[in-house]
């Protein structure tokens, strides 16, 4: 299945190519490759926007998931028909990442990558409100991000390294 991607910002040049292998290959290493996903590179404007119409948080931020399925952390959706082959939407805040790459110096189109596969988790019915489902997604990023290591020789470590 197919991964959509459609920047639509203009603050920030990305890389759309890389980006998209990586997130077929995190897809891969989920068991996930025969559902769709989308991936929005947005500016700030729209990331507050949405971050606000759907978590009554009025900011920009890094990164907002939304799936299609409603699942367990750990399962694959159960598709009834050809439809409903779709994980959902990631949004990245490429604007709000770009800046704290630059204040952080980290490279921005790994913290892209990594960003996309939090996402990923996100829509596969991982989330970090307490320390225990921290710690299951934690372990989920890291895996899937050890097997994307593998496949390109870098070095990518799970973005909610530090929350609790």
């Amino acid at each position: 299945m197919s991964v959509a991607l459609r920047n639509a910002q203009r603050a920030v040049p990305v890389r759309r190519a890389p980006l998209r292998r990586a997130l077929c290959a995190l897809r891969a290493a989920l068991g996930a490759s025969r559902f769709d996903v989308g991936l929005v590179c947005a500016g700030n404007a729209l990331m507050q926007r949405l971050n606000g119409t759907y978590r009554q948080c009025p900011e920009p931020t890094d990164v907002l998931s939304f799936p299609f399925h409603q699942v367990a952390a750990g399962e694959l959706p159960r598709p009834r028909c050809r439809d409903e082959y779709n994980l959902g939407d990631i949004f990245l805040g490429v604007e709000y990442i770009h800046q704290q790459c630059r204040e952080t110096g980290e490279d921005f189109d790994d913290v892209l990558t990594v960003t996309a596969a939090h996402g990923l988790c996100h829509l596969l019915g991982y989330r970090h409100d307490t320390k225990p489902k921290w710690e299951q997604m934690y372990e989920k990023e890291a895996q899937i991000l050890e097997e994307l290591n593998r496949l390109t020789g870098s070095r990518l470590r799970p973005l909610t390294a530090g929350l609790f």
